[in-house]
């Protein structure tokens, strides 16, 4: 009887698993090599010498999943850490005043995505109402909006440039 209590709570476990398995980490990521944000992203973080030049893909990634501003999250880094020159915890974002931590910078990059894009604290808000919940000092909202702009319209937002 044990064994087979043992056996259903395993079985269980890992029907639940994949049962929460959304499309977004079963569908592979598109092929960004010839999208012009990436060429965007990455000689910004150059200019800067910015170490997360190397995660230009993710933000564009973490941003097209979650239906962001492509310029949004990279922005937000670059405020936040320097572009990932400081910061602690695998939190480039400073998320939570970075006492979040996250298994890899990465993983934090789409769990702040999928934050400003479905928690009630972000959703629905103009992009001041986005930065000014994110960071309440008065001058924030301005400091990412300019890096923002540095990196071109928003109607570049698709991975096809459309």
């Amino acid at each position: 009887m044990r064994r087979v209590r043992k056996y259903l709570v395993v079985v269980v476990g890992l029907m639940a698993a994949t049962s929460t398995t959304s499309t977004s980490q079963t569908t592979p990521p598109p092929d960004y090599t010839h999208d012009h944000r990436l060429l965007k992203l990455e000689e910004l973080f150059q200019a800067l010498e910015s170490p997360a030049y190397a995660l230009a893909e993710d933000f564009l990634l973490a941003a097209d999943r979650n239906g962001l501003d492509w310029r949004l999250l990279p922005s937000l880094a670059i405020v936040e850490s320097g572009g990932g020159k400081n910061f602690k915890n695998n939190n480039i974002l400073g998320w939570d005043s970075c006492n979040q931590s996250f298994p890899t910078v990465s993983a934090g990059i789409h769990h702040v995505a999928s934050r400003l894009a479905r928690s009630p604290l972000y959703r629905d808000k103009s992009l001041n109402g986005i930065l000014s919940t994110y960071n309440p000092f008065v001058d924030y909202p301005a400091r990412v909006k300019r890096l923002m702009r540095r990196l071109g319209p928003d109607h570049q937002g698709s991975p096809t440039g459309q």
